[in-house]
C-alpha cells in the first residue's frame, strides 16, 4: 500500500509518547490511513474518521480485545471483560453492570470524594510542594472505586499496587498480558461477600439473574465474570482518572492564567475537566480488528487487519476544533472522543468526571498556585495509556 514513508508512528516509542503530536498532526495531514508495517497495523487520527469507525463496530470489532498486544497475540477475551466483547453480548455484560453501578450510587459518592481529598491534601498545606501524582492522584480513584464496590479501605492499597506493576510494563506484552488475571486481587472479597450479604455492587452482581442471549438459558453470573466487571472497573476507572488529575495540574501550571480565570470562575471546571480530557486524553489508542475488506482514504483495508483509533490525535484535529492545540476553558466542545464514542462509550465517564471536578475544585481551595518541578516528573508509558507517575509540584 501507499503510505507516508517519512511518517513513523508507534506506540512503544517512548521518545515519541513523550510528546507525539507532531507526528499525530502529520498523521492526520499525510498519511490519514497510517500503516504500521513493524507492527501490522493501521491507525486513524481524524476526528471524523475515529468517530464514524467508533461507531461502526460490525465493521471494527473489539471482540478479540482492544489492546493492541492482546489483538497480536491471540489472548482470548475472558468472560465478562464486556470492553472486549462485541454486541449483544457485550450490550447485555454492559446492562447488567449497570444494574449494579447506578446513577444514584454514583452521585452518592461526593461526599466520600472529598473526604478523600481532604484526606490526602491537607497535610501538605502549608509546605513547600508535594508529588500529586504519587501521594494524591493515584490513589484517589482507587478509594473511590473502592468505594463503590464495597472493597475495605486496608485493603485498597495492596490492589492498586498489583495493577500499577502490570500497567508499567513497558514491552508489547505487559499489557495483553495483565488481562488474564485482572479480576484476580478482588476473589477474597467476593468470597467474603457471598458468605455476607449487604446492600452493595457485589452483592447484586451476584444475586442478579438473566437470559444469556448467547444460549437462552436463564443463569446467574459466574465468579468470573463478577471478578472480571470488578477488576475492568478498577483498573480501567483508576488509571485513567489517575492521569486526568496529572494532566489537569500539569496544564493549568502551564497556564497559570487559565487557571486564575477558573479560580475567579469555578462555574468553569466542569467545562475545564472536559476541555482537559480533549487537550490530554489519558487513554490516547484504542485497537480492533477489521472484520471486511475495507476502504478508507482510497486504500483497502483487509479483513482480519487490525485497526487502531487515535483517538487523543483526533481531539487535536483542526478540522473539528479551532485551535486544537491550546488549552482553553470556554470552549464549546460539542464532544470529544476523550471517551471513546459508539457501544463502547465508556462505562465509568460519569465517575470520571466526578472525580476530576471535585480534585479540581479541593486542589484550587487549598493551593491556588503551584509551578511543576519537570526535571524530577517522570511519564507512565505504557500502550494503552499516558500521563504521569511523578509529578513534583512547587507551592
Amino acid at each position: 500500500m501507499t503510505t507516508s514513508t517519512e511518517v513513523y508512528y508507534d506506540p512503544y516509542d517512548f521518545e515519541i509518547d513523550t510528546n507525539p503530536y507532531p507526528v499525530w498532526k502529520r498523521m492526520r495531514d499525510e498519511a490519514p490511513l497510517y500503516y504500521n508495517e513493524k507492527f501490522d497495523f493501521y491507525a486513524l487520527t481524524r476526528f471524523d474518521d475515529v468517530e464514524a469507525a467508533s461507531v461502526d463496530w460490525e465493521t471494527y470489532s473489539s471482540a478479540r480485545g482492544t489492546l493492541l498486544e492482546m489483538i497480536r497475540a491471540g489472548i482470548e477475551t475472558p468472560p465478562g471483560l464486556f470492553i472486549g466483547e462485541d454486541p449483544p453480548v457485550h450490550t447485555m455484560h454492559r446492562r447488567l453492570l449497570s444494574r449494579a453501578v447506578t446513577p444514584k450510587r454514583v452521585r452518592e459518592l461526593d461526599g466520600r470524594i472529598r473526604e478523600l481529598c481532604a484526606q490526602y491534601l491537607d497535610p501538605f498545606v502549608g509546605s513547600s510542594g508535594f508529588d500529586i501524582v504519587q501521594e494524591f492522584a493515584q490513589n484517589l480513584p482507587m478509594r473511590v472505586i473502592g468505594a463503590l464496590v464495597g472493597i475495605p479501605d486496608e485493603d485498597q492499597e495492596g490492589v492498586r499496587e498489583q495493577h500499577t506493576v502490570g500497567l508499567e510494563s513497558s514491552d508489547d506484552e505487559g499489557d495483553g498480558a495483565l488481562i488474564l488475571s485482572l479480576g484476580e486481587p478482588y476473589r477474597p472479597f467476593l468470597k467474603y461477600r457471598k458468605e455476607n450479604p449487604a446492600d452493595d455492587f457485589l452483592t447484586e452482581l451476584i444475586n442478579v439473574e438473566f437470559t444469556d442471549v448467547s444460549t437462552g438459558e436463564e443463569r446467574k453470573l459466574s465468579d468470573l465474570e463478577i471478578l472480571n466487571y470488578v477488576g475492568q472497573l478498577n483498573a480501567a476507572g483508576a488509571e485513567t482518572t489517575t492521569r486526568l488529575i496529572g494532566w489537569t495540574t500539569k496544564v493549568l501550571a502551564e497556564n497559570p492564567d487559565k487557571r486564575a480565570e477558573i479560580i475567579a470562575d469555578p462555574s468553569l471546571i466542569p467545562n475545564a475537566i472536559e476541555e482537559m480530557l480533549r487537550y490530554e486524553s489519558p487513554s490516547p489508542i484504542q485497537a480492533r480488528v477489521v472484520m471486511k475488506d475495507t476502504e478508507i482514504h482510497g486504500q483497502t483495508v483487509p479483513e482480519g487487519a487490525i485497526m487502531t483509533f487515535l483517538t487523543a490525535a483526533a481531539n487535536r484535529d483542526e478540522r473539528r476544533f479551532e485551535n486544537p492545540d491550546e488549552f482553553n476553558p470556554h470552549r464549546d466542545i460539542g464532544h470529544h472522543l476523550g471517551f471513546g464514542y459508539g457501544v463502547h462509550y465508556c462505562f465509568g465517564a460519569a465517575l470520571a468526571r466526578i472525580e476530576g471536578r471535585i480534585a479540581l475544585e479541593e486542589i484550587l481551595k487549598r493551593f491556588p498556585t503551584w509551578e511543576v518541578d519537570m526535571d524530577n516528573a517522570e511519564m507512565i508509558h505504557t500502550s494503552t495509556t499516558r500521563g504521569y507517575s511523578h509529578l513534583p509540584i512547587v507551592l
